[in-house]
């Protein structure tokens, strides 16, 4: 932090930089990190324009901390193209390393200051998005002239200088101009060539502080010393050479001319051993092998080391698409050095400026006696046009979501237009944005002529930018920002909504603008007719579209169970005081960041959407068809959650800790269960975070698959692919252990007669229904199978519907055999336990296999275990084995008739899984659950019924092996559930007259039920996910759960 006394006359405040930090360069959107506890050291930091800072930091902070400090004092969003170097005890010159704590580097902080100054220079000053950043650049540049180190002929030299007296002192004038040169010195032989400077001076008349910042960069890139640092070495015959990195590769110097280069896609390896520097060259053919090795002497190896490392930063910079990993650390010893490059690759700066619409601050030049163009009148900026004036930019509308583009581009409809606009004769017109319409407030003109109420109609908000070239921007009434509205009906390249008029005098050429919709409204608040639906349906086609549009509707239902426990949880046991305060922050704490986060998420895929479905014309670019950048940029942003994800454990078990502790709050749980917005059991939303990992994984998977590895968006899945598998291999035990503790607290709610379910290492397998054979015949019973034990049980006529436990088998030292010929009854098996042996018989063949199987590998895992387990299930009742004929057994025709009745006369807990298995007289395992768990799938449907003529359109969620119904995605609960398990998913048959495309039928006995879907993916994928919950799944599955990760 900037010192007290100095914040009057610091850098950030002449650059505008806020009271607070706010902008954290290496780590996208957040504020810089939370120094490690310990002393705070002062150190110093000299910037570009010669000015000291002092920040505070602690004694144990990375260089990172210091280097973030800096860029949020200067509120400078490109930061990495910056670096702070310092002089060591060597005397030599190195970089400060954001890996290591500073004072580790820097032993003498006291006597030590570090300069702020550029680190990478880009081939293309184009490349850097921010005004903030050239003018940066351009102090790099003039100082590098001074100092005698960019090295040019007399032209280029006399040219830079006049375009820097031009952004510090403005238009020619013969005497302010030479008194300016005589007590200013920019080269170290100024004199000789001061006329030829005067004489560029005079050229620039009208020229803006931002546009000779430009064109100084437009002749500096140029120059063959540009970015250039040399390191003194020699070959091998001891000729004197410089070594010097770019952003093309290594060059080597004789002098101050460049006699060679080694492009980075020939270098193969860079290493240096003692004080010699090697290059090994890709092996080429033409060429003798002891020819691909060259070979440097330098100074020391510390000369040798000091450039190696500058090499690598600029090769991964400016080739790598992310940020390098970590190497993962050696066990018994070293070899070779851990050094890599730390922070973000130019790639990701670009895509961050132009992903993230970062706020833009408008700022004063030291040593300029002008306002720069970010505060400069709009007439003086309106007669410019040859140079991006990036200073009055805001965010882009098509980078913002339809609704708030709406918002941007509100103006009066029809005749009631602002007398004060003159539509411009080239049939362009300007329209202004909605008073108040954006609170981000970006840089805009300050200082706009006329009077206040030509103030509140001209520029009433923020400012929009005209297109570069645009003749709008040359004729805007008092040369005030506008968007200009082309002839395609587009905003700046971005198609405008119908809130959008165009002037009276519209060329012929110019088509009337076409409807814009929120994405939000397009299905429930706008009627569309068949062609234009049509139309609709046929663009686009890409089967990646279709992928990201699956993202997205997901993530509005992932989003929506967010909001279960963020607001609605939340807010129904916050009034109650017997409410732990502990549980409540916890679960605030970890969830509320969370949800945050899935917001912008959520907002990004929605507009990226809108773009690709051509709601804007950025798809005939082709900018805008892909996701894999909002993917990679997103989940990078999810990795710092990493510490909340780890803590939803802790929230489940504190959640059932404070159930079993106050009978209230167990109460106050159930109640919140019975509301309509919790549709599904309460500990299954806790999960949800967990499982959004896996659908990502899925999701990227997909991508990757289907594109070529030549295609634009095929790396950016890629590598969004790769963080988010380290992620869930990260969080692989705590997910499998939250879903079996979160099955188990489930299974305690639905048995009663039983204690102490969650024992400790206990593992739920299968549950499901078979038949039990006992003195009366065949009885129908509920069978829970756990790593320990087996428990069977009967469905109790209870307000409930609880199950009682009649008894239960101890897998140690139980075996199992095939018995329907002993017993003449179908797919039945026997179990011989220690105690007790009891026959059962499964509905079907292959149900009888899967329980078999099940049985068999939970003995398997009970033998492997430390012996017999004696803390079996406490139950209520006497004894563990009741009498097969006594009343404990027994059940009258009415209960059993009464257990089979339709799950629509139950109450909200008959329609758990469990239940659904007992009326599909069917079974589920814990595989079964954790495949579910990656099948979940959202999105609109038409539905048919077997004997109606209509399609009603709905919005449908498949989870927990049901189908929700929903009138709209908006909406906080479903209208109906149906669940699949016992279903089948067919296509239907020619007799059935379903002449529509994308249909599939579900049926179980005698209910029939059509879906259709939009497009062949969606069908595939429906088809896909059903198919995982109904009947016939194949149960070709993986043989334990950890095989699914």
């Amino acid at each position: 932090m900037v010192e007290p006394a100095d914040r009057s006359s610091t850098a950030g405040q002449r650059l505008g930089a806020p009271e607070s930090f706010g902008v954290s360069t290496l780590e996208p959107g957040l504020r810089p990190p939370a120094q490690p506890p310990g002393r705070q050291v002062s150190i110093r930091v000299q910037m570009l324009d010669d000015t000291q800072e002092v920040f505070q930091i602690s004694q144990r902070s990375p260089g990172k901390v210091l280097f973030d400090l800096v860029c949020a004092h200067l509120n400078l969003v490109e930061g990495d193209y910056f670096g702070l170097e310092y002089q060591d005890q060597r005397k030599m010159t190195v970089w400060l390393d954001l890996l290591k704590p500073t004072l580790k580097q820097i032993r003498r902080p006291k006597n030590t200051i570090l300069r702020f100054v550029v680190k990478f220079f880009p081939p293309d000053h184009t490349q850097l998005m921010e005004e903030l950043t050239r003018y940066l650049f351009a102090l790099q540049i003039k100082r590098d002239l001074a100092c005698g180190r960019l090295i040019c002929n007399d032209t280029s030299a006399a040219l830079m200088v006049s375009h820097i007296i031009q952004s510090e002192i403005g238009d020619f004038d013969e005497t302010q101009s030479w008194q300016h040169l005589l007590h200013n010195k920019y080269l170290p032989d100024q004199d000789a060539i001061r006329d030829e400077i005067i004489d560029c001076h005079r050229e620039h008349v009208g020229q803006t502080p931002a546009e000779s910042d430009y064109q100084l960069l437009e002749i500096a890139r140029r120059l063959e010393m540009y970015g250039v640092r040399l390191h003194p070495a020699k070959d091998r015959e001891g000729t004197k050479l410089s070594l010097a990195v770019a952003n093309s590769g290594v060059l080597v110097f004789q002098g101050n001319t460049k006699i060679n280069s080694f492009n980075w896609s020939k270098i193969r390896k860079l290493s240096f051993k003692r004080k010699r520097f090697l290059i090994k060259l890709r092996a080429d053919p033409t060429q003798n092998a002891h020819h691909d090795t060259l070979e440097f002497a330098m100074a020391s190896r510390d000369c040798c080391k000091v450039f190696w490392k500058i090499c690598v930063e600029y090769h991964a910079f400016f080739r790598l698409f992310e940020e390098p990993k970590p190497k993962p650390k050696p066990i018994l010893f070293t070899r070779g050095s851990s050094f890599r490059f730390s922070g973000r690759t130019q790639k990701q700066i670009i895509d961050y400026v132009k992903d993230s619409e970062p706020k833009k601050v408008p700022f004063e030049r030291k040593h300029s006696k002008m306002l720069s163009n970010s505060s400069m009148s709009p007439q003086s900026a309106s007669t410019r046009s040859h140079v991006p004036k990036e200073s009055a930019t805001s965010i882009p509308l098509a980078d913002q979501p339809d609704s708030d583009r709406l918002s941007h581009l509100a103006v009066p409809n029809g005749s009631e237009e602002p007398q004060a606009v003159t539509p411009p004769t080239n049939g362009l017109h300007g329209l202004t944005a909605a008073p108040g319409s954006d609170p981000t407030q970006p840089r805009q003109n300050h200082h706009v002529a006329g009077s206040v109420l030509d103030q509140q109609l001209l520029n009433p908000g923020p400012s929009c930018r005209a297109n570069k070239g645009s003749p709008g921007s040359e004729n805007s009434p008092l040369g005030g920002p506008h968007v200009a509205v082309n002839g395609n009906g587009s905003v700046n390249g971005q198609r405008m909504g119908s809130t959008g008029v165009l002037g009276a005098e519209q060329s012929p050429e110019v088509q009337p603008l076409s409807p814009l919709t929120s994405p939000l409204l397009t299905e429930a608040g706008y009627v569309r007719n068949d062609e234009e639906d049509e139309a609709r349906r046929k663009f686009p086609t890409d089967k990646a579209y279709f992928i990201a549009k699956e993202l997205l509707t997901t993530e509005r239902t992932y989003l929506k169970d967010l909001q279960v426990i963020t607001e609605s949880f939340q807010s129904a046991v916050g009034k109650d005081e017997a409410f732990p305060d502990s549980v409540r922050s916890l679960i605030s704490a970890n969830y509320d960041p969370v949800y945050k986060f899935h917001q912008g998420f959520l907002k990004e895929t929605e507009q990226r959407l809108a773009q690709w479905e051509g709601r804007s014309n950025a798809h005939i670019k082709g900018d805008y068809q892909r996701i894999g950048d909002v993917l990679l940029k997103n989940i990078q942003g999810l990795r710092q959650l990493t510490i909340h994800l780890q803590k939803h454990s802790e929230c489940l078990v504190e959640l059932e800790r404070a159930c079993r502790s106050s009978r209230k709050v167990e109460t106050l749980c159930r109640d919140f269960e019975q509301q309509r917005v919790c549709y599904l059991p309460l500990n299954i939303f806790l999960l949800r975070p967990l499982h959004r990992l896996l659908h990502y994984k899925l999701i990227l998977e997909r991508l990757c698959k289907h594109y070529p590895p030549t295609h634009d968006d095929f790396r950016d899945c890629r590598a969004a692919l790769a963080d988010i598998s380290e992620m869930v291999l990260q969080l692989q035990g705590i997910m499998m252990k939250m879903e079996n503790f979160q099955k188990l607290i489930e299974l305690k709610k639905d048995l009663t007669g039983v204690e102490d379910l969650m024992s400790p290492g206990r593992e739920f397998i299968r549950l499901g229904c078979l038949s039990k054979l006992s003195g009366k015949g065949l009885q129908q019973r509920m069978f829970f199978l756990f790593s320990d034990c087996l428990v069977y049980t009967s469905r109790g006529m209870t307000p409930s519907n609880q199950f009682k436990v009649h008894g239960q088998l101890p897998l140690y030292g139980m075996t199992i055999r095939e018995s329907e010929e002993e017993w003449g009854v179908p797919h039945s098996f026997t179990l011989f336990g220690q105690r007790q042996s009891v026959v059962v018989a499964a509905s079907c063949a292959s149900e009888m296999e899967r329980w078999v199987e099940d049985i068999r590998m939970a003995i398997d895992l009970a033998e492997q275990s430390s012996g017999l387990n004696n803390d079996l299930l406490s139950t209520s009742l006497s004894d563990n084995k009741l009498s097969e004929d006594g009343g404990g057994e027994q059940e009258s025709e009415d209960e059993l008739g009464g257990s089979r009745s339709s799950l629509e006369r139950q109450g909200h807990r008959g329609n758990t899984t469990v239940h659904v298995c007992w009326h599909r007289n069917t079974s589920v395992s814990m595989v079964d659950f954790s495949i579910a768990v990656e099948n979940q799938l959202s999105g609109n449907l038409l539905r048919k019924f077997k004997n109606s003529n209509g399609w009603q359109k709905l919005w449908v969620v498949f989870t927990n092996f049901s189908l929700f119904f929903y009138k709209s995605h908006q909406d906080d609960y479903p209208l109906a559930s149906l669940p699949l398990l016992g279903y089948s998913v067919t296509v239907p048959s020619e007799s059935e007259n379903i002449h529509k495309d994308y249909v599939f039928k579900l049926h179980f006995k005698s209910h029939v039920y059509y879906f259709r879907s939009e497009s062949e993916y969606t069908f595939e994928r429906w088809m896909e996910v059903i198919r995982s919950a109904t009947c016939s799944t194949s149960r070709s599955l993986p043989s334990t759960r950890k095989d699914l990760y």
